[in-house]
């Protein structure tokens, strides 16, 4: 008999299932590569930036770099916590609310490629500026309503959003995170048929507390796949001045404190019919088309703010002197440095080739995207860490109190606090592993899993199933078992990073059938083996970056041969991944996982009391009654939930 826990599992299985693309509609480099196919073609020649389009974003970056100059002070952002409204009025002014929005609805329509470049720009200034104009329109309203909404939608609302009207994404919810399944939030419809009643509540909600139009995840019913019974979500936009929607509270973290989030209240909210984006139960699927290009902010984000460092990083290691030499000189903090520098060459190829691919209309980027936020924000992270290390004091010291002492005000502290929260938001980094690999599996799951777990009303008996399954592998399996027939006689790369191509090449060969081999082992039991799947996910993502790096660097060196530093950095970063790679095909073959497994269960029941016997783990009197706050939370719920 089913527990309550494996119903819960196959409700939140069956809806993820529901809401990804099934099909692929155009090639993606990355999905080939998952199924032994390096598809070179794809990526090579590099797909650089149009010189007119190009100059739209030169342009554009002057304007606002005058802007900031003049109304933000990102240090004192920082200190305060406030963010300035001037700011944002020059922005809107700019129309870089408008960037992602068409002409035609008054916005700049600028290409995927000069939003990002626009967002690294900014990024590399002020990092809580870039959280205010993405979460407006990569993930807010103009994203979802430009691929679902209705031409009625599109008039009444992109022009105001393309004037600076803040907008945001509600989904996530307090006792929910990652899984809607789990979801409360409930949008009842009128027996007129002529509005929706909305109640939930939606936690760190970005722009959410300033914002004046929101899209609105809610249950509206529910419906069967098989014999689950999963949630119908839909998207709604939802005006903040209609009655019945409070901001509760506004979030504090770590970083980002120029930050708007907050936790929003929907109580009776009346949401006229025609609000419903899509069609009704589209829901999760538009929140998750909106993420596939929106979450490639991040990244580019990312990239910028890393470069933004490299002058003081260049500064601080050829005059900072240890023990008679510069300490750029010391082999532990060389490695550091060009390690940084390799990975910000890297993350710059990838997300620019991403956001090229995007800008052509015809190509599936749901992979790319994910691992490019997942590889950026991981190397990010790392990378600041080991340039702190590098800066020793003064990397840990704020910028205010360098200032104060006569030095000058580097923001490596502050760049860590703010850029932390890019392996959690958008699809944490455990998230993107799980994302990226029941993609990565999706040929054998089409081809095994309707034989090793059927689904009721099947229409191909087992035996069938079997026999299409043999004719597909007997022509797929012993391919990847042959050499690559691709001539990587690339006229700008040296004969190393020829090398490198033809490694990826044959490595994906055996990724591809290390997934196969791994899955027969594995079967049903795989979708517990996250660590393994994981493994398999590094690899495939160090391999697309490898081939975008290779790929960038060759179009570097076509515009000035006599300049290798590009390539030094395309080495290097090669050498790396190719390290992690390998041990990462160890990982899968030898590992203590279910070591991990036995040690957490022992940590939830509460078996490791006796090491924390000889410390302090109370809050500070004050902070004891922290309950009561939810209070408020609670009353909501009786009074709202249990009427419906």
């Amino acid at each position: 008999m089913a527990t309550k826990q494996d119903v819960e599992k196959d409700k939140a299985m069956a809806l993820a299932e529901d809401a990804r693309e099934a099909e692929w509609k155009f090639p993606s480099f990355t999905a080939e590569m998952f199924r032994g196919n390096f598809r070179w073609d794809l990526v090579h020649p590099y797909p650089a930036q149009d010189p007119e389009d190009k100059k739209i974003g030169d342009e554009l970056m002057e304007k606002t770099r005058q802007v900031m100059e003049q109304y933000l002070d990102p240090i004192e952002v920082d200190r305060t916590g406030e963010y300035p409204k001037e700011a944002l009025e020059k922005f809107a002014e700019l129309g870089l609310f408008g960037m992602k929005i068409a002409k035609e609805y008054g916005g700049l329509g600028l290409s995927v490629t000069n939003y990002a470049r626009m967002l690294g720009f900014v990024g590399s200034y002020c990092q809580s500026t870039v959280t205010w104009l993405s979460a407006h329109q990569s993930i807010g309203v103009p994203q979802p309503l430009k691929e679902f909404g209705s031409d009625a939608q599109k008039k009444k609302y992109l022009p105001r959003l393309a004037k600076g009207e803040v907008s945001a994404f509600a989904l996530t919810e307090p006792d929910v995170g990652s899984d809607p399944a789990r979801m409360k939030t409930m949008a009842t419809v009128s027996a007129d048929g002529s509005f929706y009643l909305l109640n939930g509540d939606k936690l760190w909600t970005t722009n959410g507390p300033d914002a004046k139009i929101i899209v609105v995840m809610a249950k509206t019913g529910s419906k069967k796949i098989g014999d689950v019974e999963i949630p119908e979500i839909s998207a709604f936009i939802v005006e903040t001045d209609s009655p019945g929607v409070e901001v509760v509270t506004r979030c504090k973290f770590m970083g980002l404190k120029g930050l708007s989030n907050g936790w929003l209240r929907f109580n009776n909210v009346k949401v006229p019919t025609e609000n419903l984006i899509g069609k009704p139960g589209m829901g999760l699927k538009i929140a998750l088309s909106t993420l596939n290009v929106g979450r490639l902010g991040v990244p580019a984000a990312g990239a910028g703010g890393c470069k933004s460092i490299i002058p003081d990083m260049e500064r601080w290691v050829r005059e900072r002197v240890q023990w008679g030499r510069a300490i750029g000189q010391h082999q532990a903090i060389s490695k550091k440095i060009s390690n940084f520098a390799a990975d910000t060459f890297a993350m710059q190829a990838m997300v620019y080739l991403t956001c090229s691919i995007a800008d052509r209309k015809n190509a599936d980027i749901r992979l790319e995207a994910a691992a490019a936020k997942y590889f950026c924000t991981e190397r990010v992270w790392s990378n600041l860490d080991e340039l702190l290390q590098t800066f020793g004091g003064r990397g840990y010291e704020t910028a205010t109190s360098l200032y104060d002492r006569g030095e000058k005000p580097i923001w490596v502290e502050r760049i860590m606090r703010d850029m932390r929260i890019g392996r959690i938001f958008e699809g944490s980094s455990e998230i993107m592993h799980l994302i990226m690999a029941r993609e990565a599996m999706d040929t054998h799951f089409k081809l095994i899993m309707p034989i090793m777990m059927p689904k009721k009303g099947q229409k191909e008996s087992r035996m069938q199933l079997i026999m299409k399954a043999m004719k597909f592998y007997a022509g797929w399996y012993p391919k990847t078992w042959m050499p690559p027939s691709i001539d990587f006689n690339v006229k700008h790369l040296n004969a190393q990073n020829r090398d490198h191509l033809r490694n990826a090449a044959k490595t994906c060969k055996k990724l591809a059938r290390a997934l196969f081999h791994t899955m027969g082992k594995w079967q049903a039991k795989l979708e517990f083996e996250q660590l393994l799947l994981g493994n398999f996910v590094d690899i495939g993502t160090d391999l697309f970056v490898m081939a975008a790096t290779l790929a960038y660097t060759e179009n570097v060196l076509s515009k000035n041969p006599n300049d290798q530093t590009a390539q030094e950095l395309c080495d290097l970063f090669c050498k790396n991944a190719r390290v992690r790679i390998a041990a990462n095909f160890r990982a899968v073959k030898s590992n203590h996982n279910h070591v991990y497994k036995k040690i957490a269960k022992d940590i939830m029941e509460g078996k490791y009391s006796w090491l924390v016997s000889d410390v302090y783990t109370e809050l500070p009197p004050k902070y004891r009654d922290y309950e009561k706050n939810l209070d408020r939370a609670q009353a909501f719920e009786d009074k709202s939930y249990s009427s419906r």
